[in-house]
């Protein structure tokens, strides 16, 4: 068997989104399942919506989800002239023409078309024919290129996902391969590409499969092998609808921004549309491992934000101290929180196993991270009473005489304290965190006071 060879062919008109991502993902577990060839190729025809921005936010987000490349990034743009050698083959050949009629033209034989009940498309006036005559060249008139494709019998492919697809060549148009100005247009490029660099799987969005059949005749005309195709169905938002921005169809990018890891968003992707099991949870190397296109679902998938969120979670709780530090710092450091006088790997410690987000970690650890401020005078009348004073000053005095300052001896301190004065935990437990810690919740008190330090917490109940 040939080696495998897939392909991501995005187009750089905006961010790298969640369903090229998840297209992105198939196509590379695919090949690194095989053994095989992942090549990145950025389909940058459209000069006037691609932008080197967008290419950059595409590598960004590719490289973020670590979905590593063997070859490329290829730029279409940067492959004109072989396109221009092709389109002269096909000329030379026979399998393509020059077209003369202008889109208005064009436009009113399909209207014509449609009027009589017919497929709506070019009704082949340039088209080449044994013993046609082909009207005469209007004066100053730029041509485009056709495809001449064929008329009789049909197209047909075994896809991956949906089975065997046939077209009748009769519903196809004669494609336009090359605009006025000579410049190759999408279908045609994405033929000589796949050619050129020997693609033997595409996996792609569903959307694509009208494309396919055409591209199909292209290869056939170029005597090109064909790659076996596979059409994915689309993510649809939680409410059913096509995805949307208010959904989360925002760049890859801003999920790092909010506080995903790579990981969990591979994870979870991988979810979306293909299953090995009842397995929720799995590595990205049991996913190379596993991967194959039997399983993938050939309905469309839904976005599930809160599933997204517990995957997230689990990945957070899995994280070393040392990877909590280091993701967490800069998002710390920009919320104005003092990462040097805090013991940051305790602190993530006691909210990781909570934490669904690296931001939401972040905002959680700014109880310790943050200045100091004092808690409102409402809550303090409220809950620091002549009473709470009493029993907050007796087990100040006592802390006092603590040596070993853990969570351990603070714990038991506080059992004492509440014996003592024969009170349950939010007459001690509540004063406490306000005078220590400015808000009336926090996790576990005498966790918090022993990442506090000592000294801290006896100067701010002073």
């Amino acid at each position: 068997m040939s080696i495998v060879r897939t392909r991501f062919a995005p187009s750089p008109t905006g961010y790298l989104h969640l369903g090229g991502a998840r297209t992105a993902l198939f196509s590379w577990a695919y090949a690194r399942h095989h053994q095989g060839v992942f090549v990145l190729r950025i389909e940058d025809t459209d000069l006037e919506r691609s932008t080197p921005e967008a290419v950059q936010a595409i590598i960004d987000g590719m490289q973020w989800l670590g979905l590593d490349h063997d070859e490329g990034p290829f730029y279409q743009t940067k492959r004109f002239d072989r396109y221009k050698e092709v389109i002269a083959q096909m000329l030379n050949e026979g399998t393509a023409y020059y077209c003369y009629s202008t889109p208005e033209e064009v436009e009113q034989m399909r209207e014509l078309a449609k009027s009589k009940g017919l497929k709506p498309k070019y009704d082949g006036t340039w088209r080449p024919e044994p013993g046609k005559t082909l009207p005469p060249i209007p004066e100053g008139r730029k041509p485009v290129v056709r495809f001449k494709n064929p008329t009789e019998g049909s197209v047909s492919w075994d896809d991956m996902l949906k089975g065997t697809i046939t077209i009748d060549n009769q519903e196809l148009d004669d494609l336009i391969i090359a605009r006025q100005d000579g410049s190759p247009t999408y279908n045609f490029c994405v033929v000589v590409d796949d050619w050129d660099m020997q693609i033997t799987h595409v996996i792609r969005g569903d959307d694509h499969v009208n494309n396919t059949p055409r591209q199909i005749n292209i290869l056939k005309a170029l005597n090109a092998p064909l790659p076996i195709y596979g059409h994915l169905p689309m993510i649809l938002g939680p409410d059913g609808q096509k995805l949307s921005k208010r959904h989360g169809a925002v760049s890859v990018m801003q999920y790092d921004a909010d506080g995903y890891l790579p990981d969990a968003m591979i994870n979870y992707l991988a979810r979306l549309g293909w299953s090995h099991g009842d397995d929720e949870i799995f590595t990205r190397e049991q996913l190379v491992e596993w991967f194959d296109t039997n399983h993938l679902s050939k309905s469309a998938a839904q976005w599930d934000p809160k599933k997204l969120n517990w995957v997230n979670a689990h990945y957070i709780k899995q994280l070393s101290d040392e990877e909590l530090v280091a993701s967490v710092t800069p998002r710390i450091v920009a919320r104005g929180g003092d990462v040097l006088n805090t013991n940051l790997p305790s602190v993530l410690a006691l909210f990781k196993d909570r934490a669904e987000t690296l931001e939401q970690l972040a905002d959680e650890a700014m109880l310790f991270c943050a200045p100091f401020k004092e808690a409102s005078p409402e809550l303090l009348t409220q809950f620091v009473t002549d009473d709470a004073k009493r029993i907050v000053a007796d087990f100040a005095a006592q802390a006092e005489n603590i040596q070993d300052w853990t969570s351990e001896t603070i714990s038991a301190l506080i059992k004492e304290t509440l014996a003592k004065h024969n009170v349950k935990m939010p007459a001690l437990g509540i004063p406490l965190r306000l005078l220590v810690t400015g808000q009336k919740q926090t996790p576990a008190v005498d966790q918090v006071l022993a990442i506090l330090g000592k000294q801290t917490v006896l100067n701010r109940l002073k």
